[in-house]
């Protein structure tokens, strides 16, 4: 998995040649580019096509919500914030556009709301080399094992834990024998080799097939899966390929335990198939905090009732790009890398939950402990998320419904 990623990141950074005969602006560090007057500029790529279309959006709303309170309260650094937005279509060529766009021409500090693995995997290199901040939702293991020199840092939980928590559903579930169906992403031998474990641990057995994301039809695949004879079936792609799965499946007659996550599974497949096809089906996230203060504000802010967990973490990057910016005195993408866990996890600091409560807080000259709608934002060395809770719903009805948050 690691080489995979890292040949991602490397065949980006051959591309960047070709790619950069359009924008024909040399790549510089990020202290160099950061003006100390003039807007500051961050950017949200963010899936507004493809796969992750569905997400992409919210989470630039969330951002955007953000942006403008900074501004309503005077700014960063007495500087007003422009947030400039681009579309990855869920595609690692599309994104590496793009970011050398948002890092030559736009000159942005800090890139929030990248949602996919494959894409963030392919412009790490490009915002390590810049100094550029990478705050992103992709979960693959090894994009925190990068080279990234403390550029990157993710507010989504890795796929060794959701993994487990999978595996561990599973057998809660009853099932003994579970088979997974995937297309090849950078987090699928990392979720199933997690999703395995838990369930060998408990005496059972688990299986895994990848398959190509773009056919009209599975029958084959799921034939070979119910050959392993499996109380449940893991679904691991995205709402295109998912869609067409779960109607094979229905036509296949299995009827045990379907697990997918709740990004594929969402109201959106759910109203465009018939009802029989995804009734039962149980879906896993990472939660939001729900009830906590940054959520309950960040659904008035952004005027999201229930926003899923990829804004909430949006707008949480967005706020601890900000609040980095401004503990640091520094609008650069390497005042934040060096400033985050100051003002995320500082011991003892001052709890806050927004980005008006952060800048005033500062202004006293006071430590921060940022709380998020997505949770605590702690993060390890490596940029990883220490802890979050993650979401169980199952469809009901034609609904999805709330199982636990744990």
């Amino acid at each position: 998995m690691i080489d995979f990623l890292s040949g991602l990141a490397q065949r980006s950074l051959a591309r960047r040649s070709l790619l950069g005969t359009a924008l024909a602006l040399p790549l510089l560090p990020a202290a160099a580019r950061a003006q100390q007057s003039g807007p500051i500029r961050i950017a949200a790529l963010s899936p507004l096509s493809g796969a992750g279309g569905a997400y992409g959006p919210s989470m630039v709303k969330a951002i955007r919500a953000v942006v403008e309170e900074a501004n309503a309260a005077g700014g960063i650094l007495g500087r007003k914030v422009e947030l400039v937005v681009e579309d990855d279509q869920t595609n690692p060529e599309a994104a590496v556009r793009a970011m050398r766009k948002l890092i030559d021409v736009d000159k942005v500090s800090a890139v929030a709301g990248v949602w996919a693995s494959s894409v963030a995997a392919a412009i790490a290199p490009l915002c390590w080399e810049s100094g550029t901040m990478l705050l992103t939702c992709a979960g693959a293991d090894a994009l925190t094992n990068l080279p990234h020199q403390g550029f990157l840092a993710r507010t989504q939980p890795n796929t060794t834990l959701q993994g487990r928590k999978f595996g561990e559903f599973a057998l809660a579930q009853g099932a003994k024998r579970v088979f997974m169906l995937s297309p090849q992403t950078p987090f699928v031998q990392s979720q199933f080799e997690n999703i395995a474990a838990a369930v060998k641990a408990q005496g059972g057995e688990a299986e895994l097939l990848v398959y190509d994301d773009k056919k009209p039809s599975y029958r084959s695949e799921l034939q070979q899966a119910l050959r392993f004879r499996p109380d449940a079936i893991v679904l691991g792609g995205y709402l295109p390929d998912t869609t067409v799965l779960v109607k094979d499946m229905l036509r296949a007659g299995f009827n045990g335990t379907r697990i997918a996550f709740a990004y594929s599974v969402n109201q959106k497949l759910i109203e465009s198939v018939p009802a029989d096809t995804v009734e039962g089906i149980f879906t896993i996230a990472p939660s939001p905090a729900e009830g906590s203060p940054a959520f309950k504000h960040m659904t008035e802010q952004a005027g999201t009732p229930t926003p899923d967990p990829y804004s909430t973490q949006s707008y949480d990057q967005a706020n601890l790009a900000l609040l980095a910016m401004q503990a640091a005195g520094t609008a650069s993408g390497t005042a934040i890398r060096d400033t985050l866990r100051k003002i995320s996890q500082a011991p003892g600091g001052t709890v806050v939950s927004t980005v008006t409560e952060g800048l005033a807080a500062l202004k006293e000259g006071k430590a921060l402990n940022y709380e998020g709608a997505s949770g605590p934002c702690d993060f390890t060395e490596k940029g990883d998320i220490a802890d979050c809770q993650f979401r169980y719903e199952q469809v009901k009805a034609g609904k999805l419904t709330l199982l636990r948050i744990a």
